[in-house]
């Protein structure tokens, strides 16, 4: 599958080092979180190709956590593993953006076969989006390098610019809801990270001012949008 990159969130020790293993052995990047608070964390120091959820989690639940990855990330892939086959459960899992739903106990073929539909389906695995590299008119971006490369002359983003501008690549001619990625990028949305966070947005806007077709918009009482042209 080309060294893609999959997120895995369970609580259980040892079905997550299952699963973490077996994805290893097909030939995908499998991380581990404990719990969905450390999920989110890692969700965002990082680039997914694919996520799998457990739903009843410790810190945070996984329904909670999808709603936080939505709010910043509308494309990534979402499977739900639960121990329950309520449909009421699978009709919130939907409701919030799943892909897939899987009951446990389940098969790892059958996983792998769905991983594999959804990935074909959902065009994720595309090289360009598997190295975090977003190529525009007039430059590029490359999350993992952390520089916007505008003509001959890169630009280095720090660790905070770097996570805002991915999402708003992400999110591109899409509103980036405010608070959401100030508790994706900050963890919290108070007042004074949202002062620091209008001074990060006011740097990218520096580094890419040359660029005649795109753009870092306010859209008031929201949030912010890249507005590719």
């Amino acid at each position: 599958m080309n060294n893609k990159k999959i997120l895995v969130v369970e609580d259980d020790p040892n079905l997550g080092k299952l699963l973490t293993t077996f994805l290893t052995a097909k030939g995908f990047e499998a991380t581990l979180a404990e719990n969905g608070q450390a999920g989110f964390e890692m969700f965002n120091a990082d680039t997914f190709d694919f996520l799998i959820l457990d739903v009843m989690m410790p810190v945070m639940d996984g329904f909670t956590l999808a709603e936080e990855i939505r709010e910043v990330d509308k494309n990534v892939p979402i499977m739900f593993l639960t121990a329950k086959s309520l449909s009421e459960d699978k009709l919130e899992g939907f409701k919030i953006g799943a892909d897939d739903y899987m009951t446990k106990p389940f098969g790892m073929e059958e996983l792998l076969a769905r991983i594999t539909a959804i990935l074909r389906r959902t065009g994720a695995d595309e090289e360009v989006k598997d190295r975090g590299v977003y190529e525009f008119s007039s430059f590029k971006y490359d999350f993992n390098r952390q520089t916007i490369y505008v003509g001959e002359e890169p630009k280095k983003l720090t660790t905070k610019e770097n996570q805002l501008f991915m999402l708003l690549c992400k999110n591109q001619n899409d509103i980036l809801d405010r608070n959401a990625a100030l508790k994706a990028v900050w963890g919290d949305d108070n007042y004074f990270n949202g002062r620091s966070m209008d001074v990060y947005i006011a740097k990218l806007r520096k580094y890419i001012k040359e660029v005649e077709d795109v753009e870092i918009i306010n859209v008031h009482g929201k949030g912010f949008k890249l507005l590719v042209h």
